[in-house]
């Protein structure tokens, strides 16, 4: 239970609540809307982890949402979710690197115009770290994981502490709208968007639901209380950036962690909030590296993806799924062209949340004498109400993103031809049949629990 809190507090808390505050604040020009829509964001990851809980547990096999839709919706569904889903984490691993690589320039000004060697030499680094084995990357999301939280939650403590109060004008004590936008309706969909790319990483633990040895007790207890904690922390750290910063400087802030904690330590301030944005990075890179991997095992054992990528070593570690991974990583770093896959991942995570919760309705009313050792909250409603709220989040991505939203589209319509492909060639090289489940005589991914 403590591996699956770790991975979900690592995988969610991120440089994202450090930023994105003086984002929203500035689109809404209110506090009171402020924090209800960090109470929405919250709300929507609650639903999302209730219904993938039930799948989760309903289903304890590697693979995540792909499995999921593959089950409900058909197997070249189940094809798209996994690919978007493996390319988004490859994006995602190779952003954060270059992150990584940028402050590691700034601590030592001798690795100056180094920054793409330095994000590589940390992509090794977690692809050797997980070679080793899976008990040693699941002991370190958990240290850094609780360190992270500690961290933030210490910042908020600070700013509360230490904070002199700032005033609010009084249309902002009172609630009024000065919204950034002309468009009160775009200021709040365009906002919730920021809000929900910061709660992203609520559902990290289905990722090794395989490996978990009680999953029916062990993925609803950790994912729900992970992500009660994650709101809890984020509406937090907003009230706290309001005691300290006047709303206006906060609505301008582009580092509103920066801000605040420069008010409180002075000039150290940046060193302090620098140092927690490196442990997070970490901490999200390493959880990446452990969920990218089970992707692609779970794919290739039901035969849509190379046999080989089933092979787990002694340690537990899909050595040829992680080797994938990180060769994809580190060729988008060279490339640069990481920053264009992430420009259509929006979509991709919308496409993600709602087969999850379209799979779930359609395996209630199709399957429903399967097992359901966890059954969603106020099921059908709050299956419904997520929905509704993906269709607020995708609005938003087209309206922020349209260019990147038609990419996306045509990225998912070109992938029939790659399913075709990999289908046939599973098919001339006798590889692991289309549909088979796992027996007694694979070897799994090992036990992170």
């Amino acid at each position: 239970m403590s591996f699956g809190l770790a991975v979900t507090l690592g995988s969610t808390i991120g440089v994202g609540i450090l930023r994105t505050p003086g984002t929203v604040a500035a689109q809404l020009g209110s506090v009171r809307l402020v924090v209800a829509l960090w109470l929405v964001g919250g709300l929507y990851a609650l639903l999302g982890t209730l219904a993938v809980a039930e799948l989760a547990t309903m289903l304890p096999q590697a693979g995540g949402w792909y499995l999921y839709a593959r089950r409900a919706l058909g197997e070249y569904a189940g094809f798209i979710v996994g690919w978007i889903n493996w390319a988004a984490f490859c994006a995602s691993s190779a952003s954060i690197a270059i992150a990584l690589g940028d402050y590691g320039v700034r601590l030592a000004p001798i690795l100056s115009g180094k920054t793409r060697e330095v994000a590589i030499a940390v992509l090794l680094l977690f692809t050797v770290m997980h070679w080793l084995g899976v008990r040693i990357g699941s002991r370190a999301q958990e240290w850094m994981s609780f360190t992270t939280a500690l961290g933030f939650l210490a910042l908020v403590v600070a700013c509360f502490a230490f904070g002199g109060g700032a005033r609010l004008s009084g249309s902002e004590q009172a609630g009024g709208f000065i919204p950034a936008t002309s468009s009160v309706l775009l200021a709040l969909v365009v906002s919730f968007q920021s809000v929900i790319f910061t709660y992203d990483g609520w559902y990290s633990a289905i990722y090794f639901s395989e490996e978990d040895t009680d999953p029916a007790r062990n993925l609803p207890r950790s994912m729900i209380g992970a992500v009660l904690a994650v709101i809890g922390l984020y509406v937090l750290i907003n009230l706290a950036f309001l005691h300290v910063l006047p709303f206006a400087q906060l609505a301008a802030s582009q580092l509103a962690a920066a801000d605040a904690a420069q008010v409180i330590f002075g000039a150290r301030g940046g060193d302090l909030v620098s140092m927690l944005s490196v442990l997070s990075l970490a901490s999200i890179t390493n959880a990446t590296f452990m969920q990218t991997p089970r992707i692609l095992y779970g794919m290739s054992r039901d035969g849509l993806f190379v046999p080989a990528a089933t092979v787990v070593n002694r340690q537990g570690t899909p050595t040829v799924a992680l080797m994938v991974c990180s060769g994809a990583a580190i060729l988008l770093v060279l490339s640069g062209t990481f920053e264009k896959l992430l420009a259509i991942t929006a979509v991709c995570f919308v496409l993600m949340y709602g087969s999850g919760f379209v799979s779930l309705l359609v395996l209630r009313r199709r399957e429903s004498n399967l097992p359901r050792p966890f059954k969603a909250w106020g099921y059908p409603w709050t299956i419904v109400v997520a929905l509704g709220l993906s269709l607020v989040f995708l609005g938003g991505v087209v309206m922020s993103d349209p260019t990147g939203s038609a990419d996306a589209l045509i990225a998912v319509a070109a992938s029939y031809p790659c399913y075709l492909l990999v289908r046939r060639l599973n098919a001339r090289s006798g590889g692991i049949k289309i549909g088979r489940q796992p027996d007694d005589g694979d070897r799994q991914p090992g036990n992170s629990s």
